[in-house]
């Protein structure tokens, strides 16, 4: 054989071997690091108390853990959403225990018997403006209305992030402040009131200026902090953890503005659900007393929550409710009344339909042979969810004024198929009908989601979803990263993992965009109606 032939394909096998070689060995370590990290699936047990809570009190599992452990008790905790904790108990989940972040969640509940209620903190929602905005504005040291917030936003001058009002306590909270103090504070909002044209608009005007939506309170703070936003309407407890991140940097902090005509607030209750199980109860009644003793309010206090009775005081910590960040614990804050549970829900369809600024999406779909079988199944199953009626019943549909693309990859990436929100039979059409193609375009097809909305007005909220069960092994991220400062804009990418996907990868490309990674290992379609909260 000829030498130079026989040199020729010795290297091309070696290249072949490494290339392959490299993939088999990252799918391999993502293997490990998956099974590392997949939660145990939840299963109610008679030895172990079991709590359902929300994500911000978080910080407390392992002090609460060990102090219940201490008294021979085992515990469980289970973070869910507010509106997620009331579907699971609703639908027959269940849990010895509800730790929710404002007490209208508890009022949806049904079919199970709850008492021992207390709260355990009081946060007010806040409106943070960046301090020197807030002085071009004249806001500081001012009494400020929700109308002349509104003024500023249909003007242009203001714009605002903000937790999604459907999945969150804050967003929800924030919304009904507006709606409340837009429609002029009736002693009850009613079902009457959210069809008033007049209010409707004004609500659509506001929402205008939401320049970015997040799922969750904790991420909020973070794409704040990595983010170029003027306002946030949060936690006053946000707010505070915000500024604590950005005095780090050096960066200029949040002004809160507390508007006259009304603020939520939210009172973090611990209830008890009766399962007939005295020693359950037992371990609740130590629970709570180790939130609310001194060791437990402390924790709180430290992350800005407000755990003195009646909400406002002279002797608050002024390392944390720091005056020259516009926080207020001697004042007197007016609430804003919560209307019923029914009308409140009708007011997150309300939002989720008619009021909520519109996105315009792409979603790019691994279509690489990889995921042959469950895989691209669970796929067409969780696109069907979102592209149809049932997706009504999550609070997660598209309008007719949402634009959606999709593009498939696989070895190559599909030209993007496009519809309007209300149109998506197409789009599911085309996805059913798409063909398995070998190897994963990632980054190229990231590449061409940017390609597609860099254009977009300001008038949409714009994001690119990845779905991916691999490693992307054509292009680069360096190509991405590139294509993405060349843009000088914001368009956040969110992904999600599958099968053996690259976390790091992934994780690499939320760094880059401000976005965030979610887990659809478990189900897939969980992930996607958990990440249609952030766009």
């Amino acid at each position: 054989m000829d030498k130079s032939k026989f040199n020729f394909w010795s290297i091309l096998i070696v290249i072949v071997i490494i290339y392959f070689g490299s993939s088999f060995i990252l799918k391999t370590i993502n293997k490990i690091i998956n099974k590392y990290e997949n939660n145990d699936e939840y299963v109610y047990s008679d030895n172990t108390f079991s709590l359902i809570t929300t994500p911000e009190n978080k910080v407390l599992e392992e002090t609460m853990k060990k102090y219940l452990s201490e008294n021979g008790i085992k515990v469980q905790v289970v973070y869910a959403d507010n509106l997620e904790i009331v579907d699971k108990i609703n639908t027959g989940e269940k849990y010895d225990a509800i730790w929710a972040s404002n007490s209208i969640w508890l009022n949806m509940i049904k079919n199970v018997s709850t008492s021992e209620l207390k709260s355990t903190s009081i946060t007010p929602v806040t409106f943070g403006i960046k301090k020197a905005k807030a002085k071009e504005l004249g806001l500081i040291g001012k009494n400020v209305t929700m109308k002349e917030l509104l003024e500023l936003i249909k003007s242009g001058k203001l714009t605002f992030s903000m937790a999604n009002p459907v999945t969150t306590n804050s967003g929800a909270s924030s919304y009904l402040n507006i709606l409340s103090t837009l429609a002029g504070n009736p002693d009850v909002l009613t079902s009457k009131d959210l069809k008033s044209i007049a209010l409707q608009n004004d609500l659509k005007s506001f929402f205008s200026g939401l320049k970015r939506t997040s799922g969750d309170e904790d991420f909020l703070e973070k794409s704040f902090i990595n983010g170029d936003y003027d306002a946030a309407f949060t936690y006053e407890a946000s707010i505070i953890n915000i500024n604590k991140e950005l005095t780090k940097q050096n960066k200029d902090i949040l002004y809160a503005i507390y508007p006259i005509d009304g603020v939520t607030i939210s009172d973090s209750p611990l209830v008890y659900i009766d399962n007939k199980n005295a020693k359950k109860k037992e371990a609740f009644l130590k629970l709570q007393d180790f939130i609310l003793s001194g060791e437990g309010q402390e924790t709180l206090l430290k992350l800005g929550r407000r755990t003195w009775y009646g909400g406002t005081t002279t002797n608050a910590p002024s390392d944390i409710f720091n005056k020259d960040w516009g926080i207020d614990t001697t004042k007197y804050i007016s609430p804003v009344k919560y209307p019923s549970d029914e009308v409140i829900k009708e007011a997150l369809l309300l939002y989720q339909t008619k009021l909520k600024k519109p996105v315009h999406v792409v979603f790019c779909l691994d279509y690489s042979g990889s995921m042959s079988g469950k895989g691209i199944n669970d796929l067409k199953d969780a696109m069907a969810y979102l592209f149809s009626d049932q997706a009504n019943s999550s609070m997660i549909q598209f309008t007719e004024e949402d634009k959606i693309d999709v593009i498939a990859f696989g070895s190559s990436v599909n030209k993007p198929w496009s519809a309007k929100g209300n149109n998506t039979k197409y789009l599911l059409d085309e996805i059913n009908k798409q063909s398995l193609m070998g190897a994963t375009s990632l980054f190229p097809a990231a590449l061409e989601a940017m390609k597609i909305l860099q254009e977009e007005n300001d008038n949409y909220n714009s994001s690119v979803i990845i779905m991916t069960d691999g490693v992307g092994n054509i292009g680069s991220f360096s190509d991405l990263e590139k294509g993405y400062n060349e843009l000088k804009k914001e368009i956040p990418i969110y992904s999600i993992t599958f099968g053996d996907a690259s976390y790091s990868q992934l994780n690499d490309m939320s760094s880059l965009s401000n976005g965030k990674v979610f887990d659809g290992r478990n189900s897939l379609l969980d992930a996607f109606k958990t990440v249609r909260g952030y766009n």
